[in-house]
């Protein structure tokens, strides 16, 4: 039988193990986490616009779920910034990015989001296919592509469609200069798309037209 002495200088013993054993681990490595960043003017509604249009969460391949930055260095290789993050997911910064673009764009009297169940007359459906820095020529660029269609919420025919794509060249390789990048980036796509969205007829028949 251990007596009490015994006992305690046991347990002074493992608790010496243990605090040796935490000071031998390593330490994890801090991440940074970087919201995508944004010179957008909100604006108010406008009373002459076209009705409500809503938009939906971009859809995506499970890559693009991540919130990693992810980086194509050389052909064919994709990869992450090491302890970069975003502070959400790409699709979900777009969405948030496009909804901004909308509102400020005067085309709609409301722009709301499928998170507000509010009745719409046209639904933003897209995909986002990209959305990554890739190095050209030794220079880092933030590559954003996302294929849009409007959907008549009333029919579900496609009303207009087509595909957006741009590559904004960042001022360096630092981490926080590509992110400077993406904002740029996402702004310019999500003006393109807000300009577009517009120029669109109400739906009538929802014949698909590509402009």
């Amino acid at each position: 039988m251990i007596s009490v002495r015994h006992a305690g200088r046991l347990a002074a013993l493992v608790a010496l193990s243990l605090a040796a054993a935490c000071s031998v681990l390593p330490e994890r490595n801090p991440v940074d986490i970087y919201r995508l960043p944004s010179a957008l003017t909100p604006a108010p509604a406008s009373a002459s616009g076209r009705g409500t249009l809503r938009v939906s969460m971009p859809h995506a391949t499970y890559r693009l779920e991540s919130p990693r930055i992810a980086v194509i260095a050389e052909a064919n290789r994709i990869s992450t910034y090491a302890g970069a993050r975003w502070a959400d997911t790409p699709p979900a910064m777009m969405r948030d990015r496009l909804t901004e673009a909308l509102r400020s764009g005067g085309g709609y009297v409301n722009v709301t989001t499928a998170e507000s169940n509010v009745q719409a007359e046209l639904d933003l459906d897209t995909e986002l296919r990209a959305f990554h820095s890739e190095y050209r020529q030794g220079q880092p660029h933030a590559v954003i592509a996302l294929q849009a269609q409007l959907v008549a919420t009333a029919t579900r025919r496609i009303v207009a469609s087509r595909a957006f794509e741009v590559a904004e060249p960042a001022d360096g390789t630092a981490v926080p200069v590509v992110v400077d990048a993406f904002g740029r980036a996402a702004d310019a796509l999500a003006r393109e798309v807000a300009d577009w969205a517009a120029r669109q007829e109400r739906p009538a028949g929802a014949a698909v037209t590509l402009r």
